[in-house]
């Protein structure tokens, strides 16, 4: 039985593992960047690119990152033998950042539409990159506490 829980803890404490810093650096210019290109997109006319252009650039950078996504989840498989998750943080920090995040990187470029201010845009995106350097930081913390 005691050999059980130190498996339990360690499989715990590999699943609290942060994401390789390769793949937090990538996570963290998508966010930045995804609400300037989607803000380029749903913009009521074309603004410094061509909305092909931001059309474009949005489903090139979402595609690279879900690829590196994939790489970057298998490396870590095979590499650990679990998964990288999210369920290891609070419930109090993960739910408001599963609604809250989508919100304002895609509310940021309906408000750029109406209002014409780029400035919800950059908000935006120093809101994603702060979060994801967050819950690197939270994972890196809880990491070292189980370790």
């Amino acid at each position: 039985m005691a050999d059980a829980e130190r498996i339990r803890a360690s499989a715990a404490a590999l699943s609290a593992t942060p994401w390789p810093n390769w793949f937090f650096a990538t996570l963290t210019l998508y966010l930045a960047a995804l609400p300037v290109a989607y803000g380029g997109v749903v913009a009521d006319e074309d603004w410094l690119l061509p909305r092909p252009a931001w059309t474009g650039i949005m489903v090139a950078i979402t595609a690279l990152y879900v690829a590196l996504l994939a790489v970057a989840a298998k490396a870590w498989r095979e590499k650990t033998g679990v998964a990288l998750r999210l369920d290891v943080l609070p419930k109090r920090a993960t739910r408001p950042l599963a609604v809250g995040l989508p919100v304002v990187l895609v509310g940021a470029a309906f408000a750029f539409r109406f209002t014409g201010w780029p400035g919800w845009l950059f908000a935006a995106s120093l809101i994603g990159a702060a979060a994801s350097v967050g819950f690197h930081l939270a994972f890196v913390r809880l990491h070292r506490a189980s370790a």
